[in-house]
């Protein structure tokens, strides 16, 4: 039957037998069901499958499928009046179907795919997320579930016409427990707002990204994004501690627990934790947030080669040790494009490498006594050629620009075919190395940065406009070089595009960020 609902044998094993700390309730009532008596029901349909596979390119007609990436429409059933009175009945006031408001949501952040929905629900509470499931699972209805719509391989956008479901006015902090460190809150808050709610407390989220301004917590867990604090607080699968999440069919799986250590069955949020919304919407998240540290530095420095560089993350490590909290690297190739296209200026002499490194610690003197010891030997051995200390906000700020804005750049330097690949330390610019040998003068860019500390490096190739056959060089190559290094063509949020075109999901939400 077209449109079943198809499940991993591992989620079907998992919620047939419920870790006793989650609870699984009914879409009509919400009420928790008795121990014992908890199941869950496949849903018969809900979003086309594999919807990451699949994109819409604007041509002068308008949205039309690509062949290379999006195959036919499956037969799911079109929007009535009917399904429209019934939205705007749970949804008053919420459901948009104006198509100059619904635009935005149409096409994804580097604007490279588009989508033609004609309706934009935005639920503001999870039981009328779970209405909302419920009747499109039995209306046999095609579901975009959206979050802040940042990512930038088009998985938060619809394919065909699948009804948009943000999350974007989920936005409540439900508690934040000033001992523990423990904030619980709807999916659809911005990472930055919770940023600053929690620094006023004194502490920080353990997620920090240069889209944390319009990215949402929820579309942060479902695609498990790393960022630039990974090194020191680790994934998200080891700092969310618990997850509300709507299945298909509109149940409600409450997961939403506090607890550090809970042994008692299946750890089921894992499943939800990087599954873009393939197995369900998520609603809120509780997660541990780290103190606010009382000492923040920011050193910006400059390498002659790759080695260089390895050599000073290393001996990083080893002297600064546990306040050290990121290890960011770019290549001259990136701050070209930062000076060209935003004006930045290079805060150091010309350097074939940049290493952007943050401190965070609780003892300002203990902390600049081990920075500068670790700079003193770096620069008496030779690894680093130049380089630049920052302790205030204001320089900070600046500091990290010339990381953070690097994507930003890209935008302005052509049509950007983006690749987010995990890698042994070792080899992680080999890789851009090797690409650029391959391509030649065929390419207008070729750029390499990343988090050294994770082993995750960012490949952009631009050309001036989109180019078949500058892909048809980029790919398989670049799938092949990464798999001869036992590598990863996924280290972060989202397949890249082509890659998932070979690599369905086995179920039928999407949940992109």
């Amino acid at each position: 039957m077209a449109g079943v609902f198809h499940t991993t044998l591992a989620l079907r094993t998992a919620l047939r037998y419920l870790s006793p700390s989650c609870t699984l309730t009914s879409a009509a009532t919400a009420r928790l069901l008795p121990p014992g008596s908890r199941k869950l029901l496949l849903p018969a349909s809900s979003v086309q499958s594999g919807v990451c596979s699949r994109r819409l390119h604007a041509g002068a007609g308008g949205p039309t499928p690509s062949p290379a990436a999006a195959p036919d429409r499956l037969p799911f059933s079109k929007v009535t009046q009917e399904d429209l009175d019934f939205f705007k009945k749970v949804l008053p006031g919420r459901t948009i179907t104006d198509p100059d408001l619904l635009e935005a949501n149409n096409v994804d952040w580097l604007k490279s795919v588009r989508g033609y929905s004609e309706v934009l629900l935005r639920p503001q509470t999870t039981e009328e997320v779970s209405q909302i499931l419920r009747y499109c699972n039995s209306r046999n209805l095609a579901v975009n579930p959206q979050g802040g719509n940042t990512g930038l391989v088009g998985g938060s956008v619809p394919v065909y016409d699948e009804i948009i479901l943000s999350t974007a006015l989920m936005n409540n902090i439900l508690t934040f427990d000033g001992v523990s460190g423990i904030l619980t809150c709807q999916a659809g808050c911005i990472l930055e707002n919770l940023s600053n709610y929690l620094e006023e407390r004194d502490y920080i989220m353990p997620l920090d990204l240069g889209a944390k301004g319009s990215c949402q917590i929820g579309g942060n867990v479902a695609t498990n994004a790393g960022g630039l604090r990974l090194l020191r607080y680790g994934s998200l699968r080891g700092t969310v501690l618990g997850l509300e999440v709507v299945l298909a069919d509109g149940q409600v799986l409450d997961c939403l627990a506090t607890l550090r250590k809970d042994n008692t069955g299946y750890d089921l949020k894992q499943l939800f934790i990087g599954s873009e919304g393939t197995l369900g919407v998520i609603t809120a998240v509780s997660i541990l947030c780290p103190r606010k540290p009382k000492s923040v530095n920011v050193v910006f420095l400059g390498c002659e080669t790759f080695e260089q560089l390895l050599q000073t993350f290393k001996l990083c490590r080893g002297m600064l040790g546990e306040i050290l909290s990121a290890f960011e690297f770019l290549d001259s190739e990136c701050m070209r494009l930062l000076n060209t296209h935003l004006k930045l200026p290079n805060p150091i002499t010309d350097c074939p490498f940049y290493v952007v490194i943050e401190t965070a610690g609780s003892n300002p003197t203990h902390d600049e006594e081990k920075l500068h010891n670790f700079l003193e030997e770096a620069m008496t051995s030779s690894l680093v050629t130049d380089g630049t200390v920052a302790t205030e906000d204001t320089k900070i700020k600046a500091l990290w620009s010339m990381r953070e804005r690097v994507t930003e750049s890209l935008t302005h330097d052509g049509f950007t075919y983006k690749y987010d690949i995990s890698l042994p330390v070792e080899r992680i610019y080999q890789l851009v190395t090797d690409m650029r040998e391959h391509l030649g003068d065929r390419a207008k860019s070729v750029v390499g940065y990343g988090h050294v500390g994770d082993g995750n490096l960012h490949l952009n190739i631009t050309s001036p406009a989109k180019d078949p056959a500058l892909l048809a060089a980029i790919e398989p190559f670049v799938y092949e070089w990464t798999a001869g290094c036992q590598g990863s063509i996924s280290a972060e949020p989202c397949w890249t595009p082509r890659a998932s075109s070979t690599l369905i999901k086995p179920c039928q939400i999407i949940y992109g960020d």
